[in-house]
């Protein structure tokens, strides 16, 4: 039996779901349609990240039961991500900050079932980038968030905005459905 939507419980910061929240509110959407348009944003951005040479590290516990820690395996371990001086750099800089940072809050979310069907493959590019593994579909779908939800809120918003202005809320993964 095929659903249509997917219920997904999703660990993000307290200032993230603040903001997830505003930017549904003022693009006239629910969370679970911002936070599906958020994740086709972000997939090309994940997917144009370089892969960094890393250490092997064991399994780290899935971001959806808590937060990496700064100091623990895997934050430092990409070499010359510090001197790195390529935009690319930059967002796995980026992506790893958000991974270490602590995701606190819960928010379940339901997303149009293609959507879903991305999030192995987001979980699988987080974990060839960082050198993370995050665990389940839901540990991948908290740091594609969290990336998307760290960026420029202007930006965000603006990039909704947009989308919005195309059609309804939830617009991409509408198209997700036509193109599938």
């Amino acid at each position: 039996m095929d659903c249509e939507e997917v219920m997904l419980t999703v660990r993000i910061a307290a200032a993230e779901r603040a903001l997830l929240r505003e930017l549904a509110r003022g693009h006239g959407a629910d969370m679970s349609d911002v936070a599906a348009d958020g994740l086709i944003d972000v997939v090309p951005g994940l997917h144009v990240l370089p892969v960094l040479p890393v250490r092997p590290e064991p399994a780290l516990p899935p971001v959806a039961r808590g937060a990496v820690a700064a100091s623990g395996p895997g934050a430092a371990s990409v070499p010359g991500s510090a001197t790195g001086s390529g935009s690319g750099d930059a967002g796995v800089l980026r992506l790893l900050r958000v991974l270490a940072r602590p995701a606190p809050c819960a928010v379940t979310l339901w997303l149009p079932a293609p959507v879903a069907d991305l999030l192995p493959l987001v979980g699988e590019r987080i974990t060839a980038v960082t050198g993370l593994r995050i665990g389940p579909a839901s540990a991948a779908l908290s740091a594609a968030l969290r990336f998307w939800l760290a960026g420029d809120p202007q930006q965000l918003a603006a990039g909704l905005a947009a989308l919005h202005r195309q059609g309804s809320p939830g617009l991409a993964a509408q198209r997700l459905d036509v193109a599938a």
